[in-house]
């Protein structure tokens, strides 16, 4: 039986939807360089770090810019992207998530958050919850991006409990990777066949039964226990 003491929920695009804001921010910033993309094509940015981000919009643009002045840029599309997620309240809060968040409490499931966001803190508090995550690791507090687990391994090493004992919540590919990678339940959050490795995948948080989910994954982790 799954022994489950920990859920760590990635942040954009899981808890509330701020993909949007990146978007408008990192093609904006884009625009000025002389570079286009498209949203398809944002969907890679997912769950990467600024810089990697930066690396990659420039990689797509053929642009090549000194490293020094990379800081800058990304340092720019963040102001860009706080004149958005500044704005923000409890609507932004992805259906179902907190009425989980009130359930896993409940239980006493302990909670944490894994995202490659440095708003991560912001973010929460504008939205109001803050203070349902018992520890918060974000970009800076690791070293290695998502897929690395680094900032999933952090999250359950603070929260006290092994790898085994956490489901991470992830809507990337990369970050179902970190969670694999660091012998995590993996619950993937969106499409099946951009997450279709996640050892299972829902469509949004809305009518899930945490107890039901529960029944699910022992039923997939069966195999690999016998």
């Amino acid at each position: 039986m799954l022994n489950i003491k920990a859920c760590i929920f990635d942040l954009d695009g899981v808890i509330v939807d701020t993909a949007k804001y990146h978007f408008v921010a990192w093609r904006r910033l884009a625009n000025e360089l002389g570079i286009d993309f498209t949203e398809k094509e944002n969907e890679k940015l997912k769950g990467v770090s600024r810089a990697e981000s930066l690396n990659l919009i420039l990689e797509w643009g053929g642009v090549k810019i000194e490293n020094e002045k990379r800081e800058q840029l990304t340092d720019r599309k963040n102001e860009w992207y706080l004149e958005h997620i500044q704005k923000m309240n409890e609507e932004e809060i992805l259906p179902g998530v907190k009425l989980l968040l009130d359930v896993l409490k409940e239980k006493g499931i302990k909670i944490g958050l894994g995202s490659a966001s440095k708003n991560a803190p912001m973010i929460l508090k504008q939205v109001g919850l803050f203070d349902y995550f018992e520890t918060i690791v974000d970009g800076g507090q690791v070293t290695n991006s998502k897929p690395h687990p680094e900032v999933f391994l952090k999250g359950a090493s603070y929260l006290g409990v092994l790898p085994a004992q956490c489901i991470v919540f992830e809507d990337a590919e990369k970050g179902v990777d970190a969670a694999l990678g660091g012998g995590m339940l993996a619950v993937g959050v969106g499409e099946e066949e951009v997450l279709g490795h996640a050892h299972y995948v829902i469509p949004d948080f809305k009518n899930l039964d945490y107890d039901v989910l529960l029944e699910i994954l022992e039923e997939k982790m069966s195999p690999i226990k016998n």
